[in-house]
């Protein structure tokens, strides 16, 4: 792709995935046999990250791990995977991140997370990645760490970068920075109301409420709506994307591969609406498989995207 030289910067998780394969969730008290045990690099950061080096980019992470075995095993997985990890702290007495994903039966899942408080992000964890973050083409910025790194993140950024937040904001103030920064604002259907004050009920109130984000400084607002599918808006209009594919394996990993694919679409010069689909094939790939880490080909992604778009506007014209 043309876009091997841009530089993307992922502000966020860094963890070790467990995934563990079963044929059937458990009752409470009954137990299950372990099919296919996979252990990984994971986390919404790394998962980001990985989509994006797969897309193209130069990658580099920002987030924590411990100083245990884990974290330097997932260091190690992102190395080999092209990622940069100088931006990655290593926190003296913290447990890496571990998140389990029990999958059961086609889109059926369970995760369990250990996430200490140790493995979060700190201003001064951000502060020392600041050159990095002012180099970036792009920084993903995921808005479940704290407050006060977000800002910090927001700061450090290039006033040309491509700064996308995923997530829910912590408070009020960190709520406004993102709005007032962010080009490209991501939230899922349980994290909108968060952004917009109010819950939305149907997919025209999702429509409202990126309509609401857009008037508020974002260029592109990607919200999901309640039962499936994604707006995705911008200015001049919007596009509302049905899920594609089969039923998903494991919808682990499908909203990290959908901000990635967004990203670098973006980044690539396309427009919003055929940004979606980028967006949206990819989700669609990473969810066929357990445990959430893409496998995405870039040459692939953008042709099944562009004749995807092009079939949809045939339909719709």
């Amino acid at each position: 792709m043309e876009d091997s030289e841009r530089k993307v910067v992922v502000v966020g998780q860094v963890a070790r995935d467990l995934v563990l394969s079963i044929d059937d969730l458990p009752e409470e008290g009954g137990s299950a046999t372990v099919r296919e045990r996979r252990e990984m690099l994971g986390g919404k950061g790394a998962n980001q990250g990985v989509a994006c080096r797969q897309l193209g980019a130069r990658v580099e992470l920002v987030g924590v791990v411990g100083d245990d075995a884990a974290g330097r095993e997932v260091l190690e997985q992102a190395v080999d995977d092209g990622i940069g990890v100088a931006g990655v702290v290593r926190r003296a007495g913290a447990r890496t991140a571990l998140l389990l994903d029990l999958v059961g039966p086609p889109g059926v899942r369970r995760l369990v997370e250990d996430v200490d408080d140790q493995v979060l992000l700190r201003p001064d964890d951000v502060e020392g990645c600041r050159e990095s973050l002012r180099s970036a083409d792009a920084v993903l910025v995921q808005l479940q760490q704290p407050g006060p790194a977000v800002a910090a993140a927001l700061d450090a950024c290039a006033e040309d970068a491509l700064v996308v937040a995923d997530g829910a904001p912590a408070d009020e103030d960190t709520r406004r920075r993102v709005l007032s920064r962010a080009d490209v604002v991501r939230a899922d259907s349980a994290e909108i109301q968060a952004l917009v004050g109010w819950k939305p009920d149907g997919e025209q109130d999702v429509v409202r409420a990126a309509q609401e984000l857009l008037s508020q400084g974002p260029r592109v607002v990607a919200l999901s709506v309640s039962g499936g599918g994604d707006v995705i808006a911008w200015p001049d209009g919007h596009v509302v994307m049905p899920l594609l594919g089969e039923e998903p394996v494991d919808p682990t990993g499908g909203g990290d591969s959908f901000v990635a694919a967004l990203t670098m679409a973006l980044l690539a010069g396309e427009t919003p609406e055929l940004a979606a689909w980028w967006a949206a094939v990819a989700a669609a790939d990473v969810v066929r498989r357990p445990g959430g880490r893409p496998e995405l080909d870039a040459d692939r992604l953008r042709t099944e995207a562009r004749r995807a778009y092009e079939e949809a506007a045939a339909t719709t014209g």
